[in-house]
Formats: structure tokens, C-alpha cells, sequence
């Protein structure tokens, strides 16, 4: 009898666990189809209509992606196709590009945190628009939050710093037009922190300084102004993007793990900081159009990882010397438009070196054409009358007339020879500056299925052209960005695990002159699961036809390179084959 009540007792209990379970998993999936609804029913989610199944086990697609653990939704990633580019937005519905005026953003985040067990959430070019309300921090697991490219207003709500176990906050291209909050420093777990281009104002807060977590810091295009604080207290961070603000205070002393320093286009003074000689992890630093002065530390060049360094536009002075010793891996510099004095040292004659030089519009005494005689510089050193807020309003309406005029050739002069029109189209800023939601430059797996959709199935009128090591195809991926994907069949069986660990180190390789890898596909379909049979590239997309035309000469009305310049690229190219054996 006892056996018997109490065989009950554990069916019952199973079949009420079982009759929960199921419970839960019908409100989630009435939540999901409730969020679809104030979605205004996005492409992405057609496949929900009408599924009888599990949405948790539903395939993932490139725009839409689910992940569910213990029966509750945890990963939640949309991307749609309206992507926040407007000239003017007023903070009310714009036809074609937000959700409707009936949409409620209160509704739409109160619906949301019925999700309560999410980690990572994504919701990409949706065109949700309005204030960002306060519950959002009722979300209280998460861990990604990534909503940039809608059309987000006024303040981050300050309950976000709730959110503790958050790493990853991405608001990009959103209209938030109040202050960087001064509470992020709450958020103990932070590691990225991306806000870019919106309208955010105000000083640059002091308290991130004090988030020992981060990797990345990514402001740019913003409406910052003030002081810049010391940031040497952040030793992991990797990536600053504080491009196109107005800071206007002097350079502050930047962490020595820095790999990437984006500061351009503001309006920093005084000289450049004899610590930045100690980072000795820096690949690229930017930090032209702005007003420093005196002599750039010779040991900038010499930095042990320094590939890019721009010093254009400023109003450096003096004498670079002689001897000034350039790194190995330093391939781009841009001195021009300075005060600059004297010969140019050895290391920057790309006559007899293999890098890109931009030195016009100083007083060197070398290409005259392109160089102010001495005086010039000398008497520009010299102004006094002139006050610091005269300085700023020529920089700004300067800037202003450069965006309806040709660049003057004494700005853009190189001793490579190589023509303005060819170093504007160069890509010299690292992959890593392009801060994505995973807050790394690793290279993406893409699924197979995403580069079909990019290519029309690799369609003919895809096709660029083919080579000895597979075909080439353009393609468009679901954010805009153009690739170019190289499809390769392997002749011999390569484990899929060794192929991931050497396509990985290819896409972490950056350097101004060579395309990136951005990713990468295998395709292990066959009898053994274990081997790849064949591999899709995924490269950046540079338009202008191949490097074999413009050595050619093949490109109509297009002059071939000059034998000098097809010599420095050969040589540069075995140089770097030779360093990665």
C-alpha cells in the first residue's frame, strides 16, 4: 500500500513537472509572436507564422537567431533591413525607415522582459524608435545588450546600471542626444562599450576610467567636448575610437596595452605626450585634424607594432632628425599640412624604403613644389594675436569648405609617387576600428546559407573572376557591407579543426596594404564530418579592379604604376612573406 501511494505521489509530481514545463515553454513562445506583432511583422520572423513546433528549435537564419536553455529563451538576435540612415530625425515616425506612429516602445521593452531569463540580446536595424524606457533593466541576466542602428532618443536610462552581469553594450547609430552617463562604472563586468555615432554631449565622464574590465572603447561621432581624463588605468583596453567629437584638452596619457588609438578630428592642443613612446603594443594611431604642437618624440616611429601613424593636419614644428629610426612594420605615415622644418629623414624617403609617405604642405626642404618656403612656418609659429576660440572657428569652417572643394595636391603629396585619388581609396584603418557586437577582430563564421544569399547562390552576375586558387564572387551582406568571397575545393582532406586554427590566425592578420579576411566558411558535408571538402573566404571588398591591371596597364585611361612603385611592392610583399616564416 505504502509502495503504491507513493509510485502516485512521484507520477504525479512527474506529470505536473512535465505539464509546467510545457506551460512555460507556450507563454515564451506567446511572448515571441507578441514581440513579432509590435515588430510590425519583420521579414526575419515570417518562419514564425504558423510553426506549430518549438520555436527554440527553430533554425537559425542570418537575420533572426534563437537559443534556449532550461526552456527559456536565453540568446535573442533580429536584424531587419531599416538602417537608422536619415539626414533629419525629429523624434516621431519617419516613413519607411521607423515603425509606425502607433508603435510603443513602452509596450514593445514591457512585453520584452517577460523574456527574463535572456543573456544576449540583439535587435539590429528594427526601426524602433522613442526614449529607451527604464525597465529595460528588469532583463536583469544580461550579458549582451547590442540595439544600434534604430532610432533611440534622449537618454540611456540609468536603471541599465542594474544590469551587473553586463559585457557587451552596444547603442550605435541611435539619436541619443543627452551626456555619456556617469554611472557606467556600476556596471562591474563591463567590456565593451560602444556608443558611436549619435548625439551624445557633454564632457567624456571620468568614471569609465575606473572600469578595469574593458577591452573597447568606441564614442566617435558624437558631440563630446572638454577634457580628456588620464586613462593609463585601463590596462586591457585595446581599441579607443574617440574620432570627429570636440575635445579640446591636451592628450592625457593613454594605457600601454593600446593597440588601436582613433582621436582624430577634434580639437586636442599641446605636444604629444613623450609617454606615448611606451606603448609598445600599438599598431595604429590617428590623430591628425587637430591642433598639437612642437616636435613629434622620433620614438612614435620607432614603436615595435606601429603599422599606421597619422599626424596630418595639426601644427607640429621643428626639425624631425636625421637618424630618426622607423619600425619594421610601420607602412603608412601622413606628416602633411604641419609646420614641419629641415630634410626629410632617411626612414621616410620611400625611395629607398617600402612604405607610404604623405609629408606636403610643410616647410621641408625637399619637393619644393609641394612645401611652403621656411619662412612661412616660421612666422605661423610665431602668431600670437590670434585667440584660441579664432584658432577653432577657422578649423571648423575649414573643415566645412574641404567638403565641397578638391583637396589641394600640396595636402596629399607622397614620395611613392602613388596618386591622391589611390591613397583615399586605401584602406588604412584596422578592422578592429570597425568595433563589432562580439567586441574582437577574429575572424566570423558565416553560415553557408548567409554567403548564398550574399551572392544570388553565387550567380554568374556575381562573378569576378578566377584564379589557381578558386573562384572570386562580390557579394552583399544583410548589413550593407560588400565582400568578396573566395570559393576553394580542397584536393585533400584537412581536418576542420586544424583549418579553423589557421584560418583564425589569417583574419588577425592587419596591416594597411593588405586586404582583410573577415571570415571564413567550411563546408564539412560528406561521410566524415571531421574533414572539410571545401572553404569560402570572406574578404573586404575593394572596388578599382585587381592589383594585375594596375600593373598591367589593363584599366582604360588609367595610367600602369610606375616601375619604381611595382619594385617597392614586390619588395615589401617578399618582406613580409619572409617574416611570417
Amino acid at each position: 500500500m505504502g509502495s503504491s501511494s507513493l509510485f502516485a505521489i512521484v507520477f504525479l509530481s512527474w506529470v505536473f513537472f512535465i505539464s509546467r514545463t510545457n506551460q512555460l515553454q507556450t507563454y515564451e513562445s506567446q511572448v515571441l509572436l507578441q514581440l513579432r506583432k509590435h515588430l510590425e511583422f519583420p521579414v526575419p520572423l515570417d518562419i514564425w507564422e504558423n510553426y506549430n513546433g518549438d520555436l527554440c528549435n527553430l533554425a537559425s537564419t542570418p537575420h533572426m537567431s534563437i537559443t534556449c536553455q532550461n526552456n527559456s529563451v536565453s540568446e535573442l538576435k533580429i536584424m531587419g533591413d531599416k538602417l537608422g540612415k536619415v539626414s533629419e530625425f525629429y523624434g516621431s515616425a519617419v516613413p519607411n525607415q521607423t515603425l509606425s506612429k502607433s508603435f510603443s516602445i513602452d509596450s514593445f521593452v514591457t512585453t520584452l522582459t517577460r523574456l527574463t531569463s535572456l543573456r544576449v540580446l540583439g535587435l539590429v536595424s528594427l526601426g524602433i524608435w522613442g526614449p529607451l524606457p527604464d525597465k529595460i533593466h528588469r532583463l536583469y541576466s544580461l550579458e549582451v545588450l547590442d540595439m544600434s542602428s534604430n532610432f533611440m532618443f534622449g537618454s540611456i536610462p540609468p536603471q541599465i546600471s542594474r544590469l551587473v552581469k553586463l559585457h557587451t553594450l552596444i547603442f550605435d547609430g541611435n539619436f541619443f542626444n543627452d551626456t555619456v552617463p556617469d554611472w557606467l562604472d556600476s556596471l562591474t563586468n563591463l567590456t565593451v562599450l560602444s556608443l558611436k555615432n549619435n548625439r551624445l554631449k557633454g564632457q567624456f565622464p571620468s568614471s569609465i576610467c575606473r572600469i578595469m574590465t574593458l577591452t573597447g572603447i568606441a564614442l566617435s561621432h558624437n558631440e563630446l567636448s572638454g577634457n580628456l581624463p588620464d586613462m593609463s588605468t585601463l590596462s586591457g583596453l585595446h581599441l579607443l575610437d574617440l574620432r570627429e567629437n570636440h575635445l579640446d584638452s591636451e592628450l592625457p596619457s593613454l594605457p600601454k596595452g593600446l593597440t588601436t588609438g582613433l582621436l582624430s578630428k577634434n580639437s586636442f592642443s599641446g605636444k604629444i605626450p613623450e609617454q606615448f613612446g611606451e606603448l609598445y603594443q600599438l599598431q595604429h594611431l590617428d590623430l591628425s585634424n587637430n591642433f598639437l604642437t612642437g616636435t613629434p618624440p622620433d620614438v612614435l616611429f620607432s614603436l615595435p607594432n606601429i603599422s599606421y601613424l597619422n599626424l596630418a593636419s595639426n601644427k607640429l614644428s621643428g626639425l624631425l632628425p636625421n637618424h630618426l629610426s622607423c619600425g619594421d612594420e610601420l607602412g603608412f605615415v601622413d606628416i602633411s599640412s604641419n609646420r614641419l622644418v629641415g630634410r626629410l629623414p632617411s626612414c621616410l624617403d620611400t625611395t629607398s624604403n617600402n612604405r607610404i609617405v604623405k609629408f606636403g604642405g610643410n616647410c621641408l626642404s625637399i619637393d619644393t613644389q609641394h612645401q611652403h618656403p621656411e619662412s612661412y612656418c616660421k612666422e605661423a609659429n610665431m602668431e600670437k594675436g590670434r585667440s584660441r576660440g579664432e584658432a577653432i572657428g577657422r578649423y571648423r569652417s575649414r573643415g566645412c569648405m574641404e567638403q565641397h572643394t578638391s583637396p589641394k595636391i600640396v595636402q596629399d603629396n607622397s614620395t611613392s609617387g602613388i596618386s591622391s585619388e589611390f591613397l583615399a581609396n586605401a584602406r588604412i584603418i584596422s578592422q578592429a576600428a570597425k568595433l563589432g557586437s562580439q567586441g574582437s577582430i577574429a575572424g566570423r563564421v558565416f553560415p553557408l546559407e548567409e554567403l548564398e544569399e550574399a551572392t544570388n547562390n553565387f550567380n554568374q552576375s556575381s562573378f569576378l573572376g578566377e584564379g589557381s586558387i578558386g573562384k572570386l564572387y562580390k557579394g552583399r551582406l544583410e548589413n550593407g557591407t560588400y565582400v568578396a568571397v573566395r570559393s576553394l575545393t580542397l584536393l585533400r582532406k584537412y581536418s576542420i579543426r586544424n583549418l579553423k586554427m589557421r584560418l583564425d590566425l589569417l583574419s588577425k592578420l592587419r596591416h594597411p596594404h593588405l586586404v582583410s579576411l573577415l571570415g571564413h566558411c567550411i563546408d564539412g558535408s560528406g561521410q566524415d564530418e571531421s574533414t572539410a571538402s571545401r572553404v569560402f573566404l570572406v574578404y573586404e571588398y575593394v572596388p578599382n579592379g585587381n592589383f594585375r591591371a594596375h600593373l598591367s596597364g589593363q584599366r582604360k585611361h588609367k595610367p600602369t604604376l610606375s616601375f619604381l612603385i611595382q619594385k617597392n611592392v614586390c619588395t615589401e610583399v617578399y618582406g613580409h612573406m619572409h617574416k611570417q616564416r
